[in-house]
């Protein structure tokens, strides 16, 4: 029979065992908390737990309650009207609903019910709505990694890590301090023998004979000291040490043109979040800088990254411009590692596509670590993608891929951030 027992550790007045009950019971109404929660939330912010509340109406459950029916007796002191066996009707509505005064009872109301998610289980349900596989939910859902490093020597652990050398030296050490007095005393014995066998002293002596059985016993307590002992065992340590961190800075590029709507615009935000958080893992400090570009383009902070209602035309090139001038300006040192996310519905001016094209190639490719560019439409690729469907070929650094439905946000970028074959 196996006993399986939880030995998680629970805060005061709290029980692991019905949070998650909880969790499981309430799961759709989490998970619309959740939804709204994101899309109000900023990009930084995306790992943070959450304050979620839910309508009460959602969290009443059903209870049994007695209603005054039948023939039922009861006393209720300070009667002065009715005497005993007096008769009077039912009062109207039954059941024993009772009633707030003058009719306020409709009008009560309640507050919603709010609870707190950790970081662990606001991801979670973060990434369940988008149908991330498990594999890749808990790879990004990592925040620190670490480096094997080693550590000086242990007294326990597993064969593998045995130090021959090490062990080997420990054991000679412990033989010379234990079999030192012993073999101080075969050396004082030896030595006082040989000088009386000089001296003619017969072997029958008394002495001699003395001397001889206590080199002999000597000679047999040495022996008996082992080799090597569990004791004299040493083993490798080894700890874990975060890596060196750098820092990294991520370009958040959308076309905001009058076809980039709500919809699409949203679907980029959930891509530039799988991207900043996959970035986190890697950099202990990351910037994001969010350039929107119509016919113009502009840094923006995130709310009118997402937001703002300006739209017209589509000129991709200025975005670029104003990409190339910001690296230049602030993170042109080797310091930063660039990373550069642009989405878009892939409608450009024809002429512009081309400039587009050759300003990657010639100008922002050399500058960053990785350059991904995701097409959010379901028609036919436009003329921008065709334009940088060439740009592949001249830098391996740079990755396209298209997505359709927010569905589709996970297997694409998976493959844009696969490992490469070495």
């Amino acid at each position: 029979m196996t006993y399986l027992i939880d030995r998680r550790l629970q805060g005061k007045n709290k029980s692991a065992i019905n949070r998650e009950r909880f969790l499981r019971r309430y799961k759709s109404q989490i998970k619309d908390a959740v939804g709204r929660a994101i899309k109000g939330r900023s990009i930084t912010d995306i790992e943070n737990g959450e304050k979620v509340s839910i309508p009460v109406k959602d969290v009443n459950e059903p209870n049994f309650g007695h209603a005054h029916g039948g023939v039922w007796e009861t006393i209720n002191p300070g009667n002065k009207e009715y005497q005993k066996g007096d008769q009077f009707s039912r009062p109207k509505g039954g059941g024993g609903a009772g009633r707030g005064k003058a009719g306020n009872s409709d009008q009560q109301s309640e507050d919603d019910f709010i609870f707190e998610l950790s970081r662990e289980e606001f991801m979670n349900y973060f990434f369940e709505d988008l149908e991330l596989p498990n594999m890749v939910k808990t790879q990004l859902t990592a925040t620190t990694e670490f480096k094997n490093q080693r550590a000086g020597y242990n007294m326990s652990g597993t064969p593998s890590n045995i130090h021959v050398l090490r062990s080997l030296r420990g054991a000679l050490g412990r033989r010379i301090a234990v079999g030192g007095s012993s073999r101080k005393a075969v050396l004082q014995a030896e030595s006082e023998l040989i000088e009386l066998l000089e001296e003619g002293a017969p072997l029958d002596d008394p002495r001699v004979v003395e001397l001889k059985r206590l080199i002999h016993h000597l000679h047999t307590k040495l022996l008996a000291i082992p080799f090597i002992d569990p004791f004299d065992l040493r083993y490798s340590n080894r700890i874990k040490v975060p890596k060196p961190m750098t820092q990294a800075v991520m370009f958040c590029i959308m076309d905001v043109s009058g076809s980039m709507d709500e919809t699409r615009k949203d679907t980029a935000k959930r891509f530039f979040i799988l991207l900043y958080l996959f970035l986190k893992r890697a950099y202990d400090k990351i910037e994001v800088v969010f350039i929107r570009h119509h016919t113009a383009a502009s840094e923006v902070d995130e709310e009118e990254f997402f937001h703002s209602r300006e739209s017209g035309g589509t000129v991709v090139s200025s975005a670029l411009h104003l990409l190339t001038k910001i690296i230049g300006e602030r993170y042109g040192s080797g310091e930063w590692n660039s990373y550069v996310a642009q989405a878009s519905d892939g409608d450009n001016w024809d002429n512009d596509s081309l400039l587009c094209k050759q300003l990657l190639i010639n100008t922002i490719m050399p500058s960053v670590q990785y350059y991904t560019y995701v097409e959010i439409t379901d028609g036919p690729p436009q003329n921008l993608w065709e334009q940088y469907a060439e740009v592949s070929n001249h830098h391996t650094n740079f990755a396209m891929q298209k997505i359709v439905t927010p569905a589709d946000i996970y297997p694409v970028f998976r493959e844009l951030f696969k490992k490469q074959p070495k």
